[in-house]
């Protein structure tokens, strides 16, 4: 899917003065809104941005001070251990 936005002129010049790559910026903040949703994954931020492995999304999520596991992913592993017997 491709995704077109209108900008007007004025604010597509303070935003292209403050960000040198605009459709990258947005499709960043798309990302790290998607993620902190659980509606992307890990994988899917991956996808998205183009980086070669995890250790990138995790630097990238952490660069914008976003937990990439938190409670709800340790009570998920916790879980899957305790059917696994582990």
């Amino acid at each position: 899917m491709e995704v077109a936005i209108h900008v007007p002129d004025d604010i597509a010049q303070r935003v292209q003065a403050q960000w040198d790559d605009v459709a990258r910026h947005a499709l960043e903040g798309f990302a790290l809104e998607g993620f902190r949703a659980r509606v992307l994954s890990t994988e899917d931020v991956r996808r998205l941005l183009g980086f070669g492995d995890k250790f990138e999304v995790h630097a990238f999520l952490k660069a914008h001070e976003v937990a990439w596991y938190d409670l709800p992913d340790l009570e998920q592993d916790r879980e899957t251990s305790r059917r696994m017997g582990l």
